[in-house]
């Protein structure tokens, strides 16, 4: 679980507080050097990220008086609430790769190929994954395991790559939402002093009627993308895995340990490690790998040689050592981030957010934007939650809205929404572990756009909304001048 100690506007130095100008400058920045570097110059997100961290560290030094120390001290606190975010994404390169040599991986899409069809995938997929996710309380655990052998069914299925990688993460992260194992879930309770299970609740027809509709619209895409299969595709999949692997029951061992722990409740990162060594120990003991290759999958990764190019594709993958690039975005949108908070920027920007709500209604679609905007500017998940969390807590209280209602805004527009930016944790894992680019599966990821859509819906209509009292004159509001 992270913490939640990060500074929100009335915790933070009163003396220090940047203008709402001054705060504007780094953030400005940030979105330039995005997007032009990444958007025009067609360059990795290392670069404008750089720059970005440059900017904002001279403004904080030499315009806002903070200390190299101060600054250092920010980045710190940053990466250690994104380090676990950052073993995972380790772990999980190690466990697709151990996972494709142990057959769990060709066994799933051997037989998934000769039960699903291509009408009915897409919304198979979506439900699948909110069942696994809801279960095991981890949207990231669902995409890096059973998402990479949906990849390869839908493949050869005929279905693009993006359609099936939105339906996964849909799900995923549906399922997640309402789990009551899942950390963001958790998170979201408890920085706004909400019963977990009065929390999840309050979820649950938004997060319902968001997964329904994306189901209807998956089921809609089937018909269209999942036309006649090219002739003789399965079969050569089929017969390609065959011909690699023992694809016996024996291939899902690690499926098993790694699901089975996550249902007893283990958390998420010794739980993939446990499913690394079932898949070397399957290696080993199935396929017939001696232990010195298990473990040079583990590290290298894997390139298969199965007659079949299409099927050589799908399951090439990177092992240990292939996570450098991932790792690096994340490590520098993660000290990004934390120089914007240590400055005081995003508490700044959540603090004017929140002054310029004036009914329920506005209050809740602007507690969902500065979520999203924090995901943005922070890129990760566990500050989406925390800073309007903290920040917007007594406002909620003087509109009379029960604190269910703050927790299902920030996580209805904080958690699915990361997996949207391509430089964000989330969305940098989804486009690794599911190797279809993040603004490519975006136009499919429905539910990331339906959950703060029903969330507006509700804040717009009043239905759905909790509260204990009517609308307080804006006049009595207190002013923070």
């Amino acid at each position: 679980m992270a913490s939640t100690d990060s500074p929100s506007f009335e915790t933070f130095d009163a003396d220090r507080h940047p203008s709402l100008g001054r705060a504007l400058v780094p953030v400005l920045g940030v979105v330039a050097f995005l997007g032009i570097g990444s958007g025009y110059l067609k360059l990795d997100p290392h670069g404008p990220l750089l720059w970005s961290i440059v900017l904002t560290g001279v403004v904080g030094r030499y315009w806002l008086d903070f200390s190299w120390d101060d600054l250092y001290d920010g980045v710190a606190r940053s990466l250690l609430m994104g380090l676990e975010a950052i073993l995972i994404l380790f772990v999980i390169y190690a466990l697709i790769a151990t996972w494709v040599s142990a057959g769990t991986i060709p066994g799933l899409m051997y037989y998934g190929l000769s039960v699903l069809t291509p009408r009915v995938f897409l919304p198979a997929t979506a439900l699948l994954a909110a069942a696994v996710a809801f279960s095991v309380g981890s949207s990231w655990t669902t995409a890096g395991t059973l998402g990479v052998a949906f990849i390869g069914i839908g493949s050869g299925l005929g279905i693009p790559a993006p359609m099936t990688a939105g339906a996964i993460l849909t799900g995923a992260y549906a399922g997640d939402k309402q789990s009551p194992l899942s950390d963001t879930t958790n998170l979201a309770a408890a920085v706004t002093n909400t019963d977990l299970y009065d929390h999840i609740r309050g979820m649950r027809l938004g997060t319902a009627i968001a997964l329904g509709v994306s189901v209807l619209l998956y089921a809609a895409l089937g018909l269209r993308a999942g036309g006649a299969i090219p002739a003789g595709r399965v079969e050569t999949i089929r017969t390609a895995l065959a011909g690699s692997y023992e694809l016996s029951a024996l291939v899902f061992v690690p499926l098993l340990v790694t699901f089975g722990l996550a249902l007893y409740g283990y958390p998420a990162l010794p739980t993939l490690v446990a499913g690394v060594f079932a898949g070397v120990g399957t290696t080993v003991l199935l396929q017939g790998a001696s232990f010195t290759a298990a473990w040079d999958v583990f590290l290298y990764g894997t390139s298969p040689e199965t007659g079949a190019d299409i099927v050589n594709d799908l399951l090439a993958s990177d092992g240990l050592s292939g996570s450098a690039w991932t790792i690096s975005v994340v490590v520098a949108a993660l000290s990004l981030g934390g120089l914007l908070e240590e400055t005081g920027v995003i508490a700044v920007l959540a603090h004017r957010l929140a002054k310029a709500v004036w009914s329920r209604g506005s209050l809740v679609v602007g507690t969902g934007a500065s979520a999203f905007a924090v995901n943005l500017f922070s890129a990760q998940q566990y500050m989406s939650i925390v800073v309007p969390g903290m920040t917007l807590r007594d406002l909620y209280d003087e509109y009379g809205f029960d604190s269910t209602m703050l927790s299902k805004a920030i996580e209805s527009a904080g958690t699915p929404t990361g997996a949207l930016i391509p430089w964000h944790a989330g969305g940098v894992f989804m486009a690794t572990a599911l190797n279809v680019d993040t603004l490519a599966y975006a136009p499919y990821y429905f539910f990331a756009f339906l959950s703060p859509a029903v969330l507006v819906a509700m804040a717009v209509t009043g239905k759905g909304l909790t509260a204990g009292a009517p609308d307080p004159d804006p006049a009595t509001v207190p002013s923070d001048d």
